[in-house]
């Protein structure tokens, strides 16, 4: 069975060139433009990871992340930040609320593919 992953990001081409890499890798892709959809899809299927931006409307990465961890139905699923945000204080705060991986923007999408790859095998 594919593995599915969740994409959330307000840039359309961020989530086309996301969904596009993995997806070539096999990976099933579901796409969310904000937080608040991404935890509206969580349920529907059997998400294995999450990759998320951090600055979105309605509902923020942060947010997100915050309200997968404290749900103790998502709270182990692998997340990665993909974020034009590079700065230390970022980063730390990302890691330090359950992110799993950081990635700053621009990205190469063999990167992208490596970070799911540690997590999903």
């Amino acid at each position: 069975m594919k593995k599915v992953i969740l994409v959330a990001d307000d840039s359309p081409s961020i989530r086309k060139f996301v969904s596009f890499a993995l997806a070539m890798k096999g990976f099933e892709i579901i796409s969310a433009a904000d937080g608040m959809e991404a935890l509206e899809k969580l349920p529907d299927k059997q998400i294995s990871l999450v990759i998320t931006d951090l600055n979105m409307p309605n509902l923020d990465g942060f947010e997100l992340i915050k309200s997968m961890r404290s749900n103790d139905q998502f709270k182990d699923i692998p997340i990665i930040i993909l974020s034009s945000l590079a700065g230390s204080q970022e980063i730390q705060k990302g890691m330090e609320i359950g992110a799993n991986s950081y990635l700053i923007k621009p990205f190469d999408p063999k990167r992208i593919v490596y970070e799911v790859s540690k997590y999903l095998n």
